[in-house]
């Protein structure tokens, strides 16, 4: 019995290197790690049928560090939402920070007017490098937005010049 609360003891975070195993541990001690609800049939009906009018998110926005295009977070809002509120759809997005691992999550809930949702994460990485913290945070915010409504309507990126699979130069 020691040994199992030893093991299930927190982490120091001013001498601790996060790990995958912390993830895992903090996974094991929430309160809730449910992913969906009870029951998701009338949500899995109305995703279908939004995603059957999906189009895609345009590249439109230009990544001068790659040379290349991307579609940003309102291109993919605006190909989503339409068809999502269509068939009674809504989606919540969030952010909690984890001081046991030093993790910054963003969280995307599929909603369904039923009360039914889905629920996913990603932990995104908020190293500043040459940016303020707080800019750091901020741009993490977006990509893990646009990350997480891509991946929970399953929205893909398009471009109209036929040129998504060109070598980056």
């Amino acid at each position: 019995m020691i040994q199992e609360e030893v093991s299930k003891a927190p982490v120091n975070n001013l001498n601790h290197n996060p790990s995958y195993n912390d993830d895992l541990w903090e996974a094991g001690n929430e309160q809730s790690q449910e992913w969906k609800s009870k029951s998701i049939g009338k949500l899995a009906t109305s995703l279908a049928k939004a995603q059957a009018e999906l189009k895609g998110a345009e590249k439109a926005s230009d990544n001068k560090f790659f040379n290349s295009k991307y579609a940003d977070l309102h291109k993919v809002i605006e190909s989503s939402l339409p068809s999502l509120t269509k068939y009674g759809l809504s989606v919540v997005q969030g952010n909690r920070y984890c001081t046991l691992t030093n993790g910054f999550y963003v969280t995307t809930m599929l909603l369904h007017e039923s009360g039914q949702w889905i629920k996913s994460e990603i932990r995104m990485s908020t190293n500043p490098g040459k940016q303020s913290p707080n800019h750091a945070i901020g741009t993490a915010v977006t990509y893990g937005r646009r990350y997480g409504l891509s991946a929970i309507c399953g929205i893909a990126q398009f471009d109209y010049d036929g040129n998504d699979n060109k070598p980056l130069t």
